[in-house]
């Protein structure tokens, strides 16, 4: 029997998968204190399409291999907002000037927010 994965984990696994790609600004955003109906945004942006497209790649792959299904995906066909959604956790890859533009941080301002970095740099 294949072994749970906790939603932080989980999070924790795609943001890693997100850095390995090169992703920027990766955050998690942990919901589970608000009312909303996922536990764990990860939240981050590549610089061209391609990235974007190479970042949601890598993370359907990586979590496809360990046996986390994914429900439910948006955003492939134009790569401006690609979001993969696990239930308890939700990714969005943005390109960065959409980013910008929704700013989904500031709409939950009160989520706890974890910064990813390379710790290489």
């Amino acid at each position: 029997m294949k072994k749970t994965i906790q939603p932080h984990e989980l999070a924790s696994r795609i943001a890693q998968i997100a850095l390995g790609k090169k992703a920027c600004e990766i955050r998690i955003m942990n919901l589970q204190k608000l009312d909303t109906v996922t536990d764990f945004f990860v939240i981050c942006h590549g610089e061209s399409k391609a990235q974007v497209k190479a970042i949601a790649d890598a993370i359907l792959e990586e979590t496809g291999q360990q046996g986390v299904r994914m429900w439910h995906r948006e955003g492939y066909q134009v790569l401006h907002w690609v979001l993969l959604d696990y239930v308890d956790v939700v990714v969005h890859i943005f390109e960065k000037e959409t980013r910008d533009f929704y700013r989904l941080e500031n709409l939950w301002g009160d989520a706890e927010i974890e910064m990813i970095q390379d710790h290489a740099e």
